[in-house]
C-alpha cells in the first residue's frame, strides 16, 4: 500500500496480505503520524474507497459512504476516485521502483514476514527512498492539517455499523450475539438501532443514543421454549335414542305418574277437646 505526496514525492508504504479497509487505514494513519492530515486522496475506484449507491440509498437521496470513506470524512479528507491506472501515474511509477528495488533488498536481508517487512520499511527503506527521490515543493506552504490526538485517532479509525435491537436487547453482529445490559429497562425499544464499533485488534463497543452500553456475548441465540401443548379435546359422541325409548312415544302411551303415598304422622302435643 503506497501513499505519495503529489507536491514533494514523499512516499509512505506498508505491506499487507490484501487491499482491505484496515490496510488502507494503517498506511493513512502512518502518514498522519508523520506529516499531518492531507487535504485529499486520489484513489482507485474500489469498494474500499468508493462504492455505488444501493437502491434504498438512491430513494432516500443519500450518498454512499464506505467505512474508509467515513474515516476520511471525520478527518476532513476528500476522496477522488481515479477512472484508470494511468490517471495515477505518479504512484504507479513508484510501484515500479519498489518492485525493482524493494524485492531485492528484502531477499538480501532474508525478510519473509509482514511484520519484519514493515519494520524494515519504516527504519531503512523509506527514509533512504525519500532522501533519493523526494524533492522540494513548488511553494513552501504546507496544507496538511494538525495531527489528531491518540484518543481522536481511536474514535476515527474504527468500523461503525448500525444493528437492530431485538425486544430482548440482543444485537446480532457478524454472526455474534451481543446481549445488551441497558439497566432498568426491561424491553428493547421498538425499531431502534445500536451503533456497534469494532477496532482492528478485535475490541467491540456498543452505543445506544450516543451512550456506551455494556454487553455480554452469547454463545448462540436464545431459543424460547414452546408453551406446553394442551391435551386434545374429547370427541363429542352424539347418541340417538332407540325407537322404543319413552322419549319417542306419544303422550297417550306414557304411563301416568303415580304420586308417592303420604304417610300421616301422629300429632303430638295437640289437644283435640277443650277442658270444662
Amino acid at each position: 500500500m503506497d501513499m505519495v505526496d503529489d507536491a514533494t514525492g514523499r512516499t509512505q508504504a506498508r505491506m499487507g496480505k490484501e487491499e482491505t479497509i484496515w490496510a488502507a487505514a494503517d498506511v493513512l494513519r502512518a502518514w498522519i503520524g508523520k506529516y499531518g492530515v492531507p487535504r485529499a486522496l486520489y484513489t482507485d475506484w474500489k469498494n474500499v474507497y468508493k462504492r455505488k449507491a444501493t437502491p434504498a440509498e438512491q430513494l432516500r437521496g443519500e450518498a454512499p459512504v464506505t467505512q474508509f470513506g467515513r474515516m476520511c470524512q471525520k478527518l476532513g479528507i476528500r476522496i477522488i476516485a481515479a477512472g484508470s491506472p494511468q490517471a495515477k501515474g505518479r504512484v504507479e511509477r513508484i510501484h515500479g521502483v519498489h518492485q525493482d528495488r524493494l524485492i531485492k533488498k528484502l531477499r538480501r536481508k532474508k525478510i519473509d514476514s509482514y511484520e519484519a517487512a514493515n519494520q524494515y520499511l519504516e527504519k531503512e527503506y523509506l527514509p533512504g527512498h525519500n532522501r533519493r527521490f523526494a524533492h522540494a515543493a513548488a511553494k513552501p506552504e504546507d496544507y496538511h492539517g494538525r495531527k489528531p490526538t491518540t484518543r481522536e485517532l481511536r474514535e476515527i479509525f474504527r468500523l461503525e455499523t448500525e444493528r437492530a435491537i431485538a425486544n430482548d436487547w440482543v444485537v446480532r453482529h457478524e454472526g455474534r450475539y451481543l446481549q445488551l445490559q441497558p439497566g432498568q429497562r426491561r424491553y428493547g425499544p421498538t425499531q431502534s438501532k445500536a451503533l456497534v464499533c469494532e477496532w482492528q485488534d478485535g475490541a467491540i463497543e456498543v452505543y445506544y443514543r450516543r451512550e456506551r452500553v455494556s454487553f455480554t456475548e452469547l454463545k448462540g441465540p436464545i431459543r424460547k421454549t414452546a408453551p406446553p401443548i394442551p391435551p386434545a379435546a374429547r370427541a363429542m359422541v352424539v347418541r340417538k335414542a332407540k325407537p322404543d325409548h319413552p322419549w319417542r312415544q306419544g303422550y297417550q302411551n306414557m304411563k301416568p305418574r303415580v304420586p308417592n303415598p303420604v304417610i300421616a304422622a301422629p300429632l303430638v302435643g295437640i289437644r283435640t277437646y277443650a277442658s270444662p
